[in-house]
């Protein structure tokens, strides 16, 4: 399945729903937390309108969310 190409906002809305924490912003570059058992996962957003679907792909990875996962948290 294609990777979807949405402005930040909607992308930070699903990640904050699937258990992600903003922990600051930078410019325009956005900074999320998620503690796992096996430890801690950091990725940055970027406060694009909208994002790039590489760059959305690459965000998802470092997340360890599949992009069906990612759709059903939209």
């Amino acid at each position: 399945m294609k990777t979807p190409s949405l402005n930040y906002t909607e992308i930070l809305r699903a990640l904050q729903r699937g258990g992600w924490v903003v922990i600051r912003q930078e410019g325009s570059h956005i900074r999320l937390r998620k503690r796992l058992s096996e430890g801690t996962l950091n990725i940055t957003l970027p406060a694009h309108k909208p994002v790039k679907r590489s760059t959305l792909a690459h965000i998802l990875k470092q997340a360890r969310l599949t992009t069906e996962e990612f759709l059903d948290l939209l």
